[in-house]
């Protein structure tokens, strides 16, 4: 199956995007590592994340 230039464009552009996604997915799974302080009604709470 032969493919042309726009299409060979498409799936590499694709493939980029959803690397770009990947890599913002790790990056932000990585930033919520840390604690939570909490001041409200009940007082202070602290919780792990």
């Amino acid at each position: 199956m032969k493919m042309t230039r726009n299409t060979m464009y498409f799936v590499g552009g694709a493939l980029l995007m959803a690397a770009a996604a990947f890599g913002y997915w790790i990056y932000q799974d990585r930033q919520r590592s840390g604690i939570d302080i909490s001041i409200g009604g009940r007082g202070i709470t602290v919780q792990e994340r």
